[in-house]
Formats: structure tokens, sequence, C-alpha cells
């Protein structure tokens, strides 16, 4: 399905906005676009037909689609199918035995063909993707409407690039999506993380001293941009779960300059080669994380030529704080990848990564816990699967626990049986977006183990307010308090503080004094948090604590450090900002008519 079909599809289904207004690909577009994912249900898809750029007094021709797969219903009309049915499959197919009698074996051939259409299939001529050809000095990445998101980004970048590399000698290919800078007219810096399938491919070409292949494809069918984000084993062509789903093979044409394979039905290719010997300053970027990764060195690629369709579109998303597109994209991975992560666990139940703990800052899971230390040996398997080993917090609930996804049930559920001693403090890899850790790639983990039925000793009820004077006379550094779940037995205090020249944790042992009032204490800047807004605090507290440095735990208190870090913290790294939209943005857009969010929501999210 090409994305012009795709955007039929939507207005079939009442699913797409037109936003016919010219609008600028520098902050306009996707500030909107931002707005637009924070209504309820996600919005509409947005297809903006006259994007222009002001810097340069340009108008495209091309217009730009975005939040394509911004709800649930949207992901599952670009999947074709019910998401919980492709993990059926993906079940069934892990299960496979050999079949013991002649209808089993005839059932099994019925299967074992369907799966003819996994595979990809090469073309032996040109794509739709290659009608017309720019190469050398020709192909111009600034006749791309490529967007500008935010106002401290370090230039414009591609955000739903779907990027193919392969090793050395060619035996495996990697589809991933990857932040793309776009430097000049035809450099691009390649935000492949230390992590990632393309950069241990890239080791291979820096050892060689060779040149390395990427092709960049956008649009096209929107599943190759999902696929592009899936967390499948080191040397797993992405493209096979576009087979699996699609029930057809992904057709492939070769790129015109470089040896690489894209869909033949994508909108725009970038074809190009990364020299390994010339690393380039790359960011800093608002991200997922809702902050700014700080400008590090990656690798840069030449752009040798982009080609595209006759009358192409540019696919694109928005990234900042959540709810976001990739909350939608997430839940279609959260579902269809539980299969895979059983057999690691096979008494995992369930699995949910809440969208404001941006995916690998919190998780929580269920499962039948079988004997002593079940969870433990669980958190460990987690922390060293592939993309969860970025997981930070994890919760493991048994599998008498309510639905994952019942927050108010699971969490009263959780604080009703919980003790300082079901945590768990350990040490892995981060996310290279993680900015908490005192050190890059590396920080604390912190599991918590609520599948043992404890029954906590309530604290003495106490108003609020009456607790913020017994706070403020032992922490001058109070500003305001307010408790969450009063009636569990492990009550929430959250505590807004103005730091006095002493880390929060210095105030830790202050907490003892009132031990009979506290249970789980959270301490938060009181610059840009609203402790009476939940959804955004889970957001920064998971995004700003690092488990070995920021954890206090007593016989009978909990305390959390969820603030910015300094050097009054011993923090010796940079602590990036939050990603905010710029208030003369909206404003211009609430001006032409277009910006339309309730200011309730502008509010919550905290924009």
């Amino acid at each position: 399905m090409t994305l012009e079909k795709t955007i039929d599809l939507l207005t079939s289904h009442g699913e797409l906005r037109i936003i016919s207004e010219p609008l600028d690909i520098y902050l306009e577009i996707p500030h909107l676009a931002y707005a637009e994912v924070k209504k309820a249900n996600g919005g509409k898809a947005l297809l903006f037909t006259h994007p222009v750029d002001r810097k340069r007094g340009k108008k495209f021709d091309t217009p730009v689609v975005m939040n394509l797969f911004g709800s649930y219903r949207r992901t599952e009309l670009l999947f074709g199918r019910d998401v919980e049915g492709v993990a059926g499959e993906i079940e069934k197919l892990l299960h496979m035995k050999p079949p013991q009698s002649f209808k089993e074996k005839m059932g099994m051939l019925g299967d074992l063909f369907a799966m003819k259409d996994i595979f990809p299939k090469k073309l032996p001529k040109r794509g739709s993707c290659q009608e017309i050809v720019r190469e050398g000095e020709d192909a111009d990445l600034y006749d791309l409407p490529i967007l500008t998101t935010w106002e401290e980004d370090g230039g414009p970048f591609i955000t739903m690039g779907q990027v193919y590399t392969q090793s050395m000698d060619g035996n495996l290919v990697n589809l991933g999506m990857y932040r793309l800078q776009v430097y000049d007219k035809n450099h691009l810096g390649m935000h492949w993380q230390i992590h990632k399938d393309s950069s241990h491919f890239f080791d291979q070409y820096q050892r060689a001293g060779k040149k390395m292949p990427v092709s960049i494809a956008i649009g096209g069918d929107p599943l190759y941009t999902w696929c592009a984000t899936a967390p499948l084993p080191y040397g797993v062509n992405e493209l096979l779960l576009y087979g699996l789903i699609k029930k057809e093979s992904p057709k492939l044409v070769q790129s015109i300059t470089t040896p690489l394979y894209v869909p033949e039905d994508v909108d725009f290719v970038i074809e190009g080669w990364v020299d390994p010997e010339k690393m380039r300053m790359e960011g800093p970027f608002g991200d997922h994380t809702g902050y700014y990764t700080l400008a590090e060195y990656y690798p840069q690629m030449e752009v040798s030529a982009i080609t595209s369709r006759k009358n192409p579109y540019y696919l694109a998303t928005v990234v900042g704080k959540p709810p976001l597109e990739d909350k939608y994209m997430g839940w279609a991975t959260e579902r269809i990848f539980l299969p895979l992560l059983k057999t690691n666990a096979a008494d995992l139940v369930d699995y949910h990564m809440p969208e404001n703990g941006v995916f690998h800052n919190l998780i929580l899971a269920k499962m039948k816990p079988l004997y002593k230390g079940h969870a433990k040996q669980f958190m460990h398997i987690f922390w060293g699967s592939g993309q969860m080993s970025f997981v930070k917090h994890a919760l493991f609930f048994g599998d008498d626990a309510p639905k994952l996804t019942n927050y108010e049930a699971l969490i009263t559920y959780a604080l009703n049986r919980f003790v300082p001693k079901c945590l768990f403090l350990s040490e892995g890899i981060t996310d290279a977006l993680d900015h908490s850790s005192p050190e890059a790639l590396v920080g604390g983990k912190l599991g918590v183990d609520l599948t043992a039925s404890y029954s906590p000793r309530a604290p003495e009820s106490v108003d609020s307010s009456a607790l913020r004077e017994r706070l403020s006379a032992l922490i001058p550094e109070v500003c305001d308090v307010t408790q969450y779940m009063r009636h569990t037995a492990n009550p929430i205090t959250v505590v807004s503080v103005k730091k006095l020249g002493r880390s929060v944790r210095e105030c830790f042992s202050s907490l003892e004094t009132l031990k009979e009032f506290l249970r789980i204490v959270v301490f938060v800047d009181q610059e840009k948090n609203d402790i009476h807004n939940p959804y955004m605090l889970v957001w920064r507290v998971t995004n700003n604590i690092d488990a070995q440095r920021d954890v206090y735990r007593s016989e009978s208190i909990v305390a959390l450090d969820g603030t910015a870090k300094t050097v009054v913290d011993g923090f010796e790294r940079e602590w990036p900002g939050d990603v905010e939209c710029t208030p003369a943005v909206v404003e211009r857009l609430k001006s032409l008519g277009v910006w339309d969010l309730d200011p309730k929501l502008e509010k919550k999210y905290q924009l």
C-alpha cells in the first residue's frame, strides 16, 4: 500500500485532517502535529498540502504527512488487521511441533505455504521510487520539506527514515530508524547509537577502512516504517515482519548508486556512503524522552543520489514530551513481541510500557511466580534481552494482579503489599538518550518485586498542609507538598523543592523524624513541575533518577530524588533542558485558526 493509497484509506475512515494553510517546515508544521497527537484518541492524521521554507523563500510541491500511527484505530488500519492476531501467529510459529497425523501434516503444509510470502523479492528492474533520479550535485536535500522541530535543535532532521544497511560481506542486512541531521545539501548525520545493528556494521567497515553504503527510504507503505523500529535479534531482516503481517512479499529494487535494496514503492530514497574516517558533531535535538539530547560526534553520510516517485509525499513525525505518535507504534511492538519475549521468560504473562515512561524508563510486567527470587530472575532476563536491556525501572506483579493498563487498580494493588525490601538495585547499560546516569551508557537499574504479598503498616494520616509545615521545618528547601493514594498502606508524598546549595540526598535522613507519617517520598524541582499532575510527574521522575544514586530506603521509608542534577549533586555531565514549544509559533498558529488544542491539555502535557 503506497502512501498515496494510505491517505485515501484514512480519508475514507474520517481519520485525515487536511491543512491547506501554508505553514513553515521550521517549527510551525511540527508544533501543530505535536498539538494534534495530544488530543483525545490521538487526534487525526495530518496532511500539510502547502509546506514552505521562509528562510530560503521556498515553496514545496511535496505535501507533508504526519501522525499516521497516532491512534489505536489508525495503527490497526495501517496494519490491515488485528494487531493481537499478528502476535497469535508468531506464537503459533514459535510452538510449531512435528505433525503426528495426516491431518496435522496437511495443516502444517498450509501454514508453511503461507510463509512463502514472508521473504522479500528482488525485482530486476527499477521501481516507482526511481521515476525521478538526481545524482551527484543535482541531489539536494533542501528540495525535501525536512522539518526543524524545536528551537534549540541543531538543524533540520529526518524523523521517519527507513535506514537500510548491510554487513561488509553483504550476508546480513538491517532496516533501522535513526535520527538523520541535515548538515547541508548533500551531507547527513547518522545517529546510530553504539548498541544498534547499523553501528555494528559500521564497526566492520571502520576496521577495514572502507566506505559503508547506506540507503534511506521515506514513505511507501507505513508498515515499512514500523518495521524499522522492530526490536528483532541481530542479523534478522526486519522486512520479514512485513511479509508476515501483510501476507505478501515486500518487493525490492537495487539503489542507483549503492548495492542496497529498498522497497520499490517508497516515496523517496536518499543514497550515499559513510566514510568511517569522517565524524561530525550531531545535535543537540529534542527527542522522545521530552529532553534535548546533547551534541556528540557521529558518522557522516555523503549523499550520492536522491530518487523519488513523480508525485511523492514526505512522511515525518514529531518527538518530545508524551503522549506522541510513538505511543501507538510502541503499543503494536509491545503486543506483537510478547510471544518472542516469552521464549526467554516462559512464565511471563504480559508486559506493558506506559507512554509517560517513554518506553525505556518504565516497564510493568505480570508473571507466574513459581519460587522465591523468581521475579529477580526475570529482572536479569529483561535487562539482558535486546532493547529490553535499556529499561531503567521494572515493576513485576503476580498473575493475580489487575490488568497492567488499569493503573488505578494496579497501583492500589502494589501499594497495599509494598515494603522497602521489595526493591532490587542493579547496574547495566542505558540508552544513549538517557541523561540521568553519572556516566553515559551505563547506569542504575531499579526492579520492584510485587509478586509476594506483604502486609505493610499504614502511616498515621495527616493532611498535606500540615505535612508541608513539618517537612519545611526539617528541610528548608521544601516549597510544596501533596499526597497521592492515601487510601493505601503506602501513600506517596510528592515534595517540590528549590535547592539551596546542597543535594536532595543530604535531606533523606531527615525524613526518619517523620516516619510515622511517611512511606514513599518523591522529590522534584519546584520549577517546571506541577505536583498535582501525576501523568507528567511519572514522566519527569522516571527520566531523572539513577537508581544507584537517587533511591533511599530505610526500614519504613523509600525516597526518590527526581530533581535535575547539578554540581551540588556531584553531577559532572551536562543536564539537558526540556523540550518546549516556542510561544510565538504557537500564537501564530492560533491566529491562523489551525491550532485548536484545548488549553487544559496544553497545561496537562506541559507544552
